[in-house]
């Protein structure tokens, strides 16, 4: 294999790995899991009935709707929330820290039950007859809160009243919003005012369509259910694995919820507490995620009270990893989460010291390369030797023509000869591989850079970098960077062997294009990235391409005397 073979083969390799880890973040499926006992309480007691023919269960596919009742409006530090008393579910949450994709729509809508673009909601009940679930209708006393300057948090009680077989029973709904956290504490207090014992459990569950937060065709990312435990570990799982197969999963530990690029909700029961993890199609785009979790009996005069956490926000690392063990992998960089957790980790101590994510992004990259010089400069150095035997090459060629065998014969007589290993700069380049795809995941994912700003026209290191505005008919941005990185990478090509094949050479000449083409549309961090590699790539190519110049012109002089 020449270099310029090794050339194409590193830079396809590199693309290949990079597709196949996006598709895997996207596409990996869970494996399915029978339906259990409560999973079929849940469907019998408070959701949509199926229909059942032979002994086989079906969705009913008819069009699903949310009841609608009072909504009840709460602003805390951190939220803008609806909670609807139909239910007491909580239909709309706005994250007021963090603004939409685009700043002039306000802040960021992570639910809302407008069913047009997205359905996101959180819904809880009691299973049991005659006890309250997400469609019976509570009361409160209050249609708005706000928590008040020097609180920590603000409770929203809704009750209800039972009647006919439930008659004495009371039960309140209370959500508590704390300041500074993303944890929302959902608790019923049940009062039993009856003759009889009552016997119940929660569910918990967030309802999403699979339609809504897939991301773009150029940049795919992950939205659907995932769950935690011990046992299992964190466990991705698709819309279309819940359509062919709903969930029921037992443990004693965990969290469920949904995750999407950046954000992410999870119903988090106590701990110790027995729950059955769970999943339903309720309509042909439109699905459930959640938990069931038993209540202990309650006696005649006897109270109870029962709840879990929500986490409903954004995937920052801090507040994952202080709301439940594990919800830190909710920020997926699949099967190189071992690189890519140190590579942030490093990541953020350089913000802390910067406070620039831009800034913190080239001195990592800097690191990065330090710690790779050796690597990179054997690689250069193959290079190197090759493009000086370069002109030697081309005289084989027209020498012997299209006859290969004695042109390979004689190249491999010129390696032996010069001692030169023409693979010697494949494995170093390799090596570095998956640590590149790692910093690309924690770039792609890592929500502490939306809407980070770097300098001048970079004001959002997420988004791509639209300092020339767009292409209306390919709707492609035109940056900056993404011009200034194809220059590096025509620089690089000339740094390389000329290559002896037209076809590989006209290749070499159409990559940065081609590769500049795609970054028009990458976040302007990734961008940064590479743009910083590539300079950094450019001046070490060229320092070890002058150093051994320099001793294949001493080594001439030498022989000559």
């Amino acid at each position: 294999m020449d270099t310029r073979r090794l050339v194409l083969f590193v830079i396809f390799s590199f693309s290949i790995m990079m597709l196949w880890d996006a598709w895997q973040q996207k596409n990996l499926p869970v494996t399915s899991v029978q339906q259990g006992t409560t999973q079929q309480q849940v469907e019998q007691g408070v959701q949509t009935p199926p229909t059942t023919t032979g002994n086989t269960t079906t969705v009913d596919n008819a069009a699903f709707k949310l009841e609608q009742g009072q909504r009840i409006k709460v602003n805390t530090d951190l939220f803008t929330a609806e909670i609807d008393t139909m239910g007491g579910d909580l239909r709309r949450l706005i994250l007021n820290k963090h603004r939409a994709e685009e700043a002039k729509n306000g802040n960021f809508v992570l639910m809302d039950d407008a069913q047009q673009p997205m359905t996101y909601v959180a819904q809880t009940g009691l299973i049991g007859a005659g006890l309250p679930n997400h469609k019976s209708l509570f009361t409160s006393t209050a249609s708005s809160y706000t928590l008040a300057d020097g609180d920590e948090s603000q409770q929203v009680r809704l009750s209800w009243q039972g009647s006919g077989e439930t008659n004495g029973i009371t039960v309140d709904k209370v959500y508590t919003f704390h300041r500074g956290s993303y944890l929302i504490d959902v608790s019923y207090e049940i009062v039993n005012g009856g003759a009889t014992p009552v016997t119940t459990s929660v569910y918990y569950q967030v309802v999403h369509d699979s339609e809504s937060n897939q991301g773009s065709a150029m940049m795919p990312t992950f939205t659907g259910g995932a769950f935690y435990t011990e046992a299992d570990k964190f466990t991705k799982i698709n819309f279309a694995d819940m359509a062919e197969d709903s969930l029921s999963k037992t443990s004693k530990d965990g969290w469920i919820g949904l995750v999407q690029h950046y954000f992410a909700s999870a119903w988090i029961p106590k701990a110790g507490e027995t729950r059955e993890f769970y999943t339903k199609q309720l309509s042909d785009n439109l699905f459930s995620i959640g938990v069931v979790t038993p209540s202990p009996s309650i006696s005649p005069g006897a109270t109870v009270e029962v709840g879990a956490k929500l986490f409903a926000g954004p995937q920052t690392h801090a507040d994952l990893k202080a709301a439940a063990p594990g919800l830190e992998y909710a920020v997926d960089y699949g099967w190189l989460t071992v690189v890519a957790e140190p590579l942030f980790w490093v990541l953020s101590k350089i913000y802390s010291l910067v406070n620039n994510w831009g800034i913190a992004i080239i001195l990592l990259t800097v690191l990065i390369k330090a710690a790779f010089y050796p690597l990179s400069a054997a690689s250069y150095k193959s290079m190197a030797q090759m493009r000086e035997l370069a002109p030697r090459l081309q005289s084989m060629k027209e020498k012997f023509g299209d006859d290969k065998q004695k042109m390979q014969q004689a190249m491999m007589e010129m390696y032996r000869t010069e001692k030169i290993n023409p693979m010697g700069g494949c494995l170093p380049i390799l090596i570095q591989i998956p640590v590149f795809i790692a910093l690309y995941w924690v770039l792609l994912g890592s929500v502490e850079l939306r809407h980070a700003p770097f300098f001048g026209w970079i004001q959002d290191l997420s988004a791509p970098d639209t300092l020339f505005g767009t292409l209306p008919w390919l709707n492609m941005p035109i940056g900056l960077l993404p011009i200034l990185m194809g220059a590096t990478m025509i620089i690089q090509t000339h740094l390389n062997p000329a290559p002896t094949d037209p076809i590989q050479a006209k290749v070499m000449k159409i990559m940065p294009i081609v590769f500049s083409i795609f970054f028009f549309f990458f976040p302007a961090g990734l961008v940064l990235y590479w743009l910083v590699n590539n300079i950094l790539s450019i001046w070490q190519q060229w320092y070890v391409n002058k150093s051994i110049h320099a001793a294949a012109l001493a080594k001439k002089g030498n022989a000559k005397k």
